[in-house]
């Protein structure tokens, strides 16, 4: 949680990781108000789907860097 004083510091401090429930409410909200969809390939469970989204998003963006 945020406080609500604000100081010339406040930009580089250091922020806590985002986490998995605050990351599926992004997701969530993204979807309901742009029609954005965020689906990590692994949370696909048909094999075919997941590779039609891989090979579409590898059209549109490129490769991806594994690490």
């Amino acid at each position: 949680m945020r406080s609500e004083t604000r100081g010339s510091l406040e930009r580089r401090a250091a922020r806590s990781a985002t986490t998995e429930d605050e990351l599926f409410l992004m997701r969530r909200a993204a979807w309901r108000k742009q029609g954005i969809v965020v689906i990590a390939p692994d949370d696909i469970r048909d094999d075919w789907t997941r590779q039609a989204v891989v090979n579409e998003a590898t059209r549109l963006y490129g490769r991806r860097e594994v690490a």
